[in-house]
């Protein structure tokens, strides 16, 4: 199994700046891809931001320019630094790994972390 845990999350005025980070452990054999969704009230989860495990990155138009997602891969650990951060931005943001564990070395799955609230608002 594959634990995911959020941190940095919170209450933040428009315009300013949050970092969000997300650590992986437990059975971990290898890690394809690594992610930031969101999903605020009323709505569907939507793809933030994600990166591979070559580097390729992919951003929602919505956040391109003022979000930057990055990996420490040594620590498993992939940060989502967001600037510019606007009230439409409100919502519980969600981690996710598509990873392999040791047990079953071939077989990716995604896992998601708990979600940590960002509420844009003055």
């Amino acid at each position: 199994q594959v634990q995911l845990v959020e941190s940095g999350g919170g209450l933040v005025q428009p315009g300013g700046s949050l970092r969000l980070s997300c650590a992986a452990s437990g059975s971990i054999f290898r890690i394809n891809v690594m992610g930031w969704y969101r999903q605020a009230p009323g709505k569907q989860r939507e793809l933030v931001a994600r990166i591979t495990v070559s580097d390729n990155t992919h951003y929602a138009d919505s956040v391109k320019d003022r979000f930057t997602i990055s990996t420490d891969n040594a620590k498993n650990t992939v940060n989502l630094q967001m600037n510019s951060l606007k009230p439409e931005d409100t919502a519980v943001y969600y981690c996710n790994v598509v990873s392999s564990s040791y047990e079953r070395r071939f077989e990716f799955r995604a896992y998601w972390g708990q979600g940590t609230q960002v509420t844009v608002s003055s």
